[in-house]
């Protein structure tokens, strides 16, 4: 095996080992979003937990797109909830913060 092949390996499985880890962080994310609008659309214990749920499997089904940002949006003003898409976009990269902290630390 030659110096390039093992360089390109290498790069190979950081960049699958960066996908897991967005993937995962990003899973977390939306988990936590969907446990924030809960609140505010008044859910709670199993119905939170079940929107949360179908937040993260909202982007499994749609990856790449902003459809978590869409629903949530859509979900709030259905309700007249008024949360500026500012807000919830903020919140959004709050919460990857905390996901990829929570992972990094082995949570």
């Amino acid at each position: 095996m030659t110096t390039f092949d093992e360089r390109e390996r290498a790069f190979e499985t950081k960049f699958a080992q960066d996908e897991a880890l967005r993937f995962r962080a990003n899973a977390r994310r939306n988990r936590f979003l969907g446990l924030w609008a809960a609140k505010k659309l008044g859910l709670v214990g199993p119905e939170a937990e079940s929107y949360a749920r179908t937040l993260v499997m909202t982007e499994v089904d749609n990856p790449g797109r902003d459809s978590v940002f869409e629903k949530v949006n859509a979900d709030l003003k259905s309700e007249g909830i008024a949360e500026s898409a500012n807000e919830i976009r903020h919140l959004m990269e709050a919460f990857t913060t905390q996901a990829l902290a929570e992972i990094q630390a082995g949570r």
